[in-house]
């Protein structure tokens, strides 16, 4: 599989990474893969990395993920480059144990990149948590820090700082937000960059049909590219993984039928010339369909 340089970490990172919210607890639209047992975990991770994947992408957050991770490397932890996530704060103790926590799970003494896990309009930046990370990567905790973000502002701001190395950001065929802004300023500072969300928690996929009438604009705008005739999972790798100054593109996914069709997207390379320029036609939905966090209960 291709890989490509993480900005200034120097790290080689394949262009598709496993990401593993889904293996640790219940995520996405209703029809979604339930949750796998840690035997199907093993297998799962087992796969990805024999297909050629060298990230995998966890968080204290996301349930057993940290645990079954740290199971299935086993003998293969130095295949791996392994990013886990802390949530925002200014208590070095809470750092602290969330940090040795997930090298507990994980099984290994260092991660390769800590993100800091942000939520919409969280700042980043606060000089005593900045310091204690710091110093916790000054102990062998981790190489290289970075920060998952929401929205274009909050990023430039991010890349802006200096403080980060690398950043995940939310890309996909709906939300081209980065295109404007992002992916042209973070390669001068340095900064490497990781997309999440590609299929906009399952959006863009045939379970968009289920959705209830209080998401008929976002229903409507995901027909239009149903329409293409090209599958909607392959759509939206395709067009994502072809951006060039993109890293690397989470494969978010709990079923192996789903990452062996992940892993067929990464090598058919990008989509026709006409079909992009059809979707960079389409005006963009409004951040309320572009962040789930912000989608209608139920």
């Amino acid at each position: 599989m291709r890989r490509n340089l993480l900005g200034r970490t120097g790290l080689s990172v394949s262009v598709l990474s496993l990401g593993t919210v889904e293996i640790g607890m219940t995520y996405g639209l209703p029809g979604s893969h339930s949750r796998p047992t840690a035997p199907e975990a093993e297998r799962l991770i087992q796969r990805a990395l024999d297909a050629g994947i060298n990230h995998l992408d966890t968080a204290r957050a996301y349930g057993d993920s940290e645990a079954f991770i740290g199971a299935a490397l086993g003998s293969r932890r130095s295949e791996v480059i392994l990013t886990t996530k802390v949530l925002v704060s200014d208590d070095s103790a809470a750092l602290t144990k969330s940090i040795e926590t997930s090298l507990r799970f994980l099984r290994t003494d260092y991660v390769d990149i800590l993100m800091l896990h942000g939520r919409p309009g969280e700042t980043l930046t606060s000089p005593a948590m900045l310091s204690h990370l710091y110093a916790l990567q000054a102990k062998g905790h981790f190489r290289y820090l970075g920060a998952s973000v929401y929205g274009v502002d909050v990023a430039v701001a991010a890349i802006e700082s200096g403080y980060f190395d690398c950043l995940q950001i939310a890309y996909s065929v709906l939300d081209r937000r980065p295109e404007e802004a992002i992916f042209a300023l973070a390669p001068r500072h340095g900064v490497g960059l990781v997309a999440r969300s590609i299929l906009l928690k399952g959006a863009l996929t045939p379970r968009y049909r289920d959705l209830p009438a209080t998401y008929s604009e976002l229903k409507a705008k995901v027909a239009g590219l149903d329409l293409l005739g090209i599958p909607l999972p392959e759509l939206a790798y395709r067009y994502a993984l072809a951006e060039p100054r993109l890293a690397t593109g989470l494969a978010g996914t709990a079923d192996p039928v789903e990452l062996d069709q992940l892993l067929a997207y990464a090598e058919l390379g990008p989509l026709p010339d006409d079909v992009v320029a059809h979707i960079r036609q389409q005006p963009l939905l409004g951040d309320h369909w572009l962040n789930p966090g912000l989608w209608p209960s139920g």
